[in-house]
């Protein structure tokens, strides 16, 4: 059965992790080397600084090669989405020809008025998909042509994107001295590796909450509908305790993953919610409370349910998901959380973590890495078309190439 070695990169803002597999036909993942380096130069998943960020991924990318004895060329680099962002917009014309029928060009031409939302400077349209027309106030049609009417009217659905940052990103991973096969949207990414084709048909979202940002992404009817980003993350939590408490910054860290959870409970007895930890000043010992230290995280996890909620009613999804939210990144893993937000919520909630690995599996299989395991996916997946021959592109060239590449596939996976 056919397979190949893909690798890929997934540039986050705590950590830089980089996967060299053999990925199967099925979808099944042999990992045959992993580079994990702390992620330096970003800020929410944003390169802030390129020689920092070069030297993050020129890291990992050594250590994955080290231990997979692979020399890596090219990969699929996980793009996060915080400068992607889509919004939905309408645009009405009167319908053109005198017998009042409606024609392509009329559809255009709706579709054009849609496009004249003010978009900021530096933001750029990547893709404009019309989702319903509406014809004469008769709304759901999916394709107006030939229908005869006075006025037509277009809801569609634009993604924009920054384009300074996506070009920042190219850049670092070029100058860490890797070609990209091609950029992929991260919640695109973790889709591949912990939903089912099952879960995209009905309606799902997906939360991918990593260190400095939540991606949202809303699927059903087997496409991605609406993306969004939440600048909200893991590293929040942990300043939060850092506040409240007055803890440093890697104790406050390893109490929220030793101790903490999403719901506080009142302690049984005062002797078993006492923690003891680290302080200030070395040698330091200080005595916390271990339901204080959940009620601070279950404040932050319930503001990060309510984001999460206003993003899908936003999306015009809201009562149309039955297989509920799927959370996945480091983040999910808070002791509770699903729980928090299936009470808060009201529908089904579960953590998704990449399954069907092997090799060095056994660290990989936590929703930590189902951005990085994804890409691995959706490069055997839909990669093969994109694989560029030849030589190295000229620098020029180089990162526009592959921004219009991005650009091109986002528009053909969308619905």
């Amino acid at each position: 059965m056919a397979h190949r070695t893909i690798v890929g990169i997934d540039v986050g803002t705590t950590k830089v992790c980089t996967i060299v597999a053999q990925v199967h036909e099925s979808g099944r993942v042999n990992v045959l080397g992993v580079g994990l380096t702390p992620s330096k130069g970003l800020d929410k998943g944003v390169v802030v600084n390129i020689d920092d960020a070069v030297n993050a991924i020129a890291t990992s990318v050594e250590k994955a090669e080290r231990l997979s004895g692979y020399r890596i060329g090219t990969a699929f680099v996980g793009i996060a989405g915080r400068h992607i962002q889509s919004l939905n917009s309408r645009g009405v014309v009167a319908v053109a020809r005198s017998d009042h029928e409606i024609t392509r060009h009329d559809v255009a031409r709706a579709v054009e008025a849609a496009q004249a939302v003010a978009i900021p400077t530096q933001r750029e349209v990547i893709h404009v998909i019309p989702r319903a027309y509406v014809v004469d106030g008769n709304e759901g049609i999916r394709d107006p042509i030939g229908m005869a009417g006075f006025r037509l009217e277009v809801e569609t659905h634009i993604i924009t994107g920054e384009v300074m940052a996506i070009q920042n990103l190219i850049k670092s991973v070029q100058k860490a001295g890797v070609e990209i096969d091609d950029l992929v949207l991260q919640p695109l990414a973790a889709g591949e590796a912990v939903l089912s084709a099952d879960d995209k048909d009905r309606g799902v979202v997906l939360a991918d909450i990593g260190g400095g940002t939540t991606d949202i992404a809303v699927f059903a009817q087997g496409g991605i509908w609406h993306t969004s980003v939440i600048p909200v993350g893991g590293n929040h939590f942990t300043n939060d305790v850092v506040i409240v408490q007055q803890t440093p910054h890697n104790t406050a860290e390893y109490l929220k993953l030793k101790y903490g959870a999403a719901i506080a409970e009142e302690p049984d007895d005062a002797a078993s919610d006492i923690i003891d930890a680290e302080g200030f000043a070395p040698g330091e010992r200080q005595q916390l409370s271990r339901s204080t230290l959940n009620q601070i995280l279950q404040a932050r996890a319930e503001e990060l349910t309510e984001l999460i909620y206003n993003e899908i009613r936003r999306s015009g999804y809201e009562g149309l998901l039955p297989a509920g939210i799927v959370l996945t990144g480091g983040t999910s893993q808070l002791p509770r959380l699903d729980e928090l937000m299936r009470e808060m919520l009201g529908i089904p909630v579960r953590v998704g973590a990449p399954t069907d690995l092997t090799g060095l599996a056994d660290t990989l299989s936590s929703p930590a890495y189902a951005a990085a395991i994804g890409l691995l996916r959706w490069g055997m997946r839909h990669g093969a078309a994109g694989m560029h021959g030849g030589g190295p592109p000229s620098d020029r060239g180089g990162w526009v190439s592959t921004y219009e590449r991005f650009k091109t596939w986002l528009k053909e996976l969308l619905p």
